[in-house]
């Protein structure tokens, strides 16, 4: 099982306009999926569950669609946070939140603090996100911190300034809606992880296709440069350590962003 799953939540908008709804509609009905994960993760022990719901670059979209998503946001908080808090999910927000007015920094900030001592799942919402972003804010608070170290800083100098430092990096990344790229998502992070693309809409994706991409990443073998032989001369099983095939409905994806 894996112990991280990140995920893009896409096509919200296509499942409206095949209904002839507003695109609103398909937002509203992607709350619900975001539900139905969560009770995954939590029934079969998945520890971090990260979700994309809004990158830096949504904000091209048309005013009016950016003004709605804000809401459903603040509801979702609203609404959702004692549900969270009570069944033993951590929730965290990372982006860059000075975009986002007082209030809802306010409300982020209150609901992170109500859930900080549960640890069942940590739920993270990428919010006004990109993962250029979060590595340019981590190198410059790297030189803030030290300075001395400039010109021979390491992977591992870098790495406690980023987003998700509390988080190990994702096992499985899935993008829903047929959309195959990582969209400026944990750029840094997503360096050896397994990626399940499918043409399903985010409203449509339940239980059972979640549980699809979590068995194809369990017939993988994760070798983080090595050979099958070293693995399992290591006694390391399939799904247990890099650059195998990602499964897109029934096809195979050759999918290799690490050297």
């Amino acid at each position: 099982m894996p112990r991280h799953v990140a995920i893009i939540m896409d096509g919200n908008g296509r499942w409206a306009k095949k209904r002839f709804l507003p695109r609103f509609a398909g937002h509203r009905r992607g709350v619900e999926t975001v539900r139905e994960v969560v009770r995954y993760c939590l029934e079969h022990g998945i520890r971090y569950l990260t979700l994309f719901a809004f990158s830096s670059e949504n904000w091209r979209r048309p005013a009016d669609e950016v003004s709605l998503l804000m809401q459903l946001f603040v509801k979702a908080l609203q609404q959702e946070v004692e549900k969270l808090a009570d069944n033993g999910v951590q929730l965290k927000v990372i982006g860059d939140l000075s975009r986002f007015d007082p209030e809802m920094r306010e409300l982020i900030r209150l609901s992170e603090e109500k859930t900080a001592q549960n640890d069942r799942l940590t739920m993270t919402v990428a919010a006004n996100y990109g993962g250029r972003w979060d590595i340019l804010q981590a190198a410059n608070r790297l030189a803030l911190a030290h300075p001395e170290k400039a010109g021979h800083w390491e992977e591992d100098d870098l790495a406690p300034f980023l987003s998700m430092n509390y988080a190990p990096e994702p096992d499985l990344f899935i993008r829903t809606g047929g959309e195959e790229r990582i969209s400026n998502f944990l750029l840094w992070q997503l360096a050896y992880t397994e990626f399940y693309f499918t043409k399903t809409l985010w409203p449509e994706f339940r239980s059972a296709a979640i549980a699809e991409a979590v068995l194809s990443y369990q017939q993988r073998e994760r070798r983080f440069g090595r050979t099958s032989e070293q693995l399992v001369g290591a006694g390391q099983n399939s799904a247990s350590a890099g650059d195998a095939p990602a499964t897109i409905k029934g096809r195979s994806l050759k999918v290799q962003i690490d050297a």
